[in-house]
C-alpha cells in the first residue's frame, strides 16, 4: 500500500464527538510509551502527524484520521500510565473499551508491545479482554532496534507463550523499528488486505 494521503479529522474525548464515517477504521492502542505516535507517523510517511511526547501518557484523548481518503487510523490513549489516579485510568478505560465495543466500522486493532521487556501482565490482560470480547486484533512488537535480535526473539516467544493460557490460536504479529522502518510494509499490507476482503 502506498500512502498518498493521511490527515488530521479530529479528536474525541466522548462517543458523543465521533466523527460520522462509514470508512474501515484500524485502531492502534499499547502501553504509555510504547512508541505509538512514532509508529504512526512512520507508517503514513508523515512525521509529526500524531504527536510525539517524551510524557507517557500524554494522549488522552481518542484521535482520528483519514488515510488515503479510503480508511481510517485511530490512534487510541496509552493504557498504565502511573501518574494518573485510579478514578481517572478507569475513565480511561470506559472510555477506550465503549470506541472498541461500539465503533461499527471498526475492522481492527493493533496491539503495540514492547519488544524490549519480557511479557507485561497489563498487555497480557489487554489481549486477553480483546479476545473475551471477541474483538479481532493483531500484534506489533515494536523497537526492535533497541535490543539484540536474539532479545527480541526471546520477548516475542515468552508474550505469544504467554497468550496460550488464555487464546486457542496465535495471533499475526509485526516486529516493527522506526530507525530502520521494519515491518512497515508488512502492517500496511495488512491493512490493504483486510480492506479488500470487505
Amino acid at each position: 500500500m502506498r500512502i498518498q494521503t493521511a490527515n488530521f479529522v479530529k479528536s474525541a474525548v466522548q462517543l458523543s464527538d465521533y466523527p460520522q464515517s462509514d470508512l474501515p477504521e484500524f485502531a492502534f492502542i499499547g502501553r504509555s510509551n510504547v512508541g505509538k505516535s512514532s509508529l504512526i507517523n512512520l507508517l503514513t510517511n508523515k512525521d509529526g502527524l500524531a504527536r510525539v511526547s517524551k510524557t507517557p501518557g500524554r494522549t488522552r484523548e481518542i484521535n482520528f484520521f483519514k488515510i488515503n481518503g479510503n480508511w481510517g487510523l485511530v490512534d487510541l490513549p496509552g493504557y498504565g500510565y502511573a501518574k494518573l489516579s485510579k478514578s481517572q485510568r478507569d475513565q480511561f478505560n470506559e472510555f477506550v473499551s465503549e470506541y472498541l465495543v461500539e465503533r461499527q466500522n471498526l475492522c481492527g486493532t493493533f496491539v503495540l508491545i514492547d519488544s524490549r521487556h519480557s511479557p507485561q501482565k497489563i498487555d497480557l490482560a489487554f489481549v486477553s479482554w480483546l479476545i473475551e470480547a471477541e474483538l479481532p486484533f493483531a500484534i506489533i512488537f515494536t523497537k526492535t532496534d533497541k535490543s539484540k535480535p536474539k532479545v527480541v526473539k526471546k520477548n516475542v516467544g515468552l508474550f505469544l507463550e504467554a497468550m496460550k493460557e488464555f487464546s486457542e490460536g496465535a495471533p499475526v504479529a509485526f516486529e516493527t523499528s522506526i530507525t530502520t522502518r521494519a515491518g512497515r510494509k508488512e502492517v500496511l499490507g495488512f491493512v490493504e488486505t483486510a480492506i479488500g476482503r470487505l
